[in-house]
């Protein structure tokens, strides 16, 4: 299979210089585009994003984006793998990860956290082994879970249970386990069923042998493709400092191990919802702090609105003036409506670009199928104006080129890499 890989891409390669598609890709002289679209590695984006064009309704947007459909398509820093590729493949294995370089992302996630032995894993939750692993199939491992696998109990309305964390196990133990799609089943009776839980919009096509990575297997792989690093600093379930490692620590180690395999700070963004981590990172490495992403999670506090910057805290401008430079929340936080239920930018995000902070948005096709609910909790703030899978274009569109903001997360990297090479970011 890798010689037919090998030759495949070669033949792309060629075509590429063939087929130049009147309209895209077109402004070579374009200082922007320069920066984020590297035309030296070519994009392989798949059926899905003229799939999604084919959905929306007919537009201007909707006949520019189809003029692109042969390509060629580049890798692109516009394109952020949000956990890899993690609608088709399970999320921070190395197969994930690779689809998503594959696909185009310009940069990729491993959100980080620790092991029982403070080894650095690549995790979005130090306790989601026992949905996104094979960890309860292991008798010798489940036995070490926080909580073990309780059956559901239908008579009494009682859901399955079970919490299985990185720091319940070693480093070693870890890396015996194998990626699966996050998801369980809350009316599971034996574990076989619990672990049988993919939403029905995603696919098990690819899950059957997920690769566990470590952080530093992480930095290895994404040097070795040349592409960017967007490590998160995950909260820890347990009390910190453990076993006398501090959250400063924890911060600095993560660091460390870019400086360790001779990454450049200026291939690194790292990330958190803690805004102190964000500080340490400020006052004890300023050059990872230039790049360095504030993630919002003001939404959770009560009162939070979006649209009122009274509700917000800190504002926008204590953060600048904190030494933030790049601020990142859902999307929802950054569009509204107008009264002709138009997409706009809201007033967060009009706050954000007056006080100077650049802007990353998350996550871009995390919500299933949008004609279905109008998208879930990601399409909040504008959920009447979304009834189409086309639509993932028209938000993708608003941001990009009215909010202004320099990437998105994508569960499926490759429809931000066709937008981006279309629009000629």
């Amino acid at each position: 299979m890798t010689g037919q890989k090998s030759i495949t891409l070669g033949i792309i390669s060629i075509l590429t210089s063939m087929l130049w598609v009147s309209g895209c890709n077109s402004n070579d002289n374009n200082d922007t585009a320069s920066a984020v679209v590297d035309k030296s590695v070519v994009a392989q984006v798949g059926p899905r994003p003229l799939f999604l064009v084919d959905q929306m309704q007919d537009s201007e947007l909707k006949t520019q984006l189809a003029q692109c459909e042969t390509g060629p398509f580049y890798r692109t820093d516009f394109a952020i793998g949000h956990r890899g590729a993690s609608m088709q493949f399970p999320e921070h294995t190395k197969e994930s990860y690779q689809a998503a370089i594959d696909s185009g992302a310009g940069i990729v996630e491993c959100d980080v956290t620790f092991t029982a032995d403070k080894a650095l894993v690549c995790r979005h939750s130090q306790c989601d082994l026992a949905t996104t692993t094979n960890i309860l199939a292991i008798p010798e491992l489940a036995n070490k879970c926080s909580v073990p696998f309780s059956p559901a109990d239908a008579a009494n309305g009682v859901s399955a249970t079970a919490t299985c964390c990185t720091s319940d196990i070693t480093l070693a133990e870890f890396k015996t386990l194998k990626g699966k799609m996050d998801g369980f089943n809350p009316k599971a009776t034996t574990v076989a069923e619990f672990i049988d839980g993919t939403p029905n919009w995603r696919t098990d096509l690819y899950a059957g042998n997920g690769t566990l990575m470590t952080h530093a297997e992480s930095i290895a792989l994404f040097k070795a493709a040349g592409v960017k690093m967007t490590p998160e600093l995950k909260s820890a379930s347990v009390s910190m400092p453990y076993d006398g490692f501090t959250q400063q620590d924890y911060a600095q180690k993560m660091l460390d191990e870019y400086a360790a395999a001779g990454v450049d700070a200026s291939q690194v963004f790292p990330q958190s919802f803690n805004l102190d981590d964000v500080k340490y990172w400020i006052a004890n490495a300023p050059e990872f702090a230039e790049q360095a992403v504030y993630l919002d999670g003001r939404d959770e506090q009560a009162g939070f609105d979006p649209q009122n910057s009274a509700t917000w805290s800190p504002s926008m401008d204590a953060l600048a003036a904190d030494g933030v430079k790049i601020i990142a929340p859902p999307l929802w936080m950054l569009v509204t409506l107008d009264n002709n239920k138009a997409i706009i930018p809201s007033e967060y995000a009009n706050a954000a670009n007056a006080a100077g902070l650049k802007i990353i948005a998350w996550s871009l096709e995390r919500s299933g199928p949008l004609s279905q609910g109008g998208g879930g909790w990601y399409y909040q703030s504008i959920a009447d104006a979304i009834d189409n899978e086309g639509d993932t274009f028209e938000l993708l569109d608003v941001l990009a080129k009215d909010v202004g903001v320099i990437g998105v997360f994508s569960d499926w990297p490759a429809t931000v890499t066709y937008y981006a090479n279309c629009m000629n970011m």
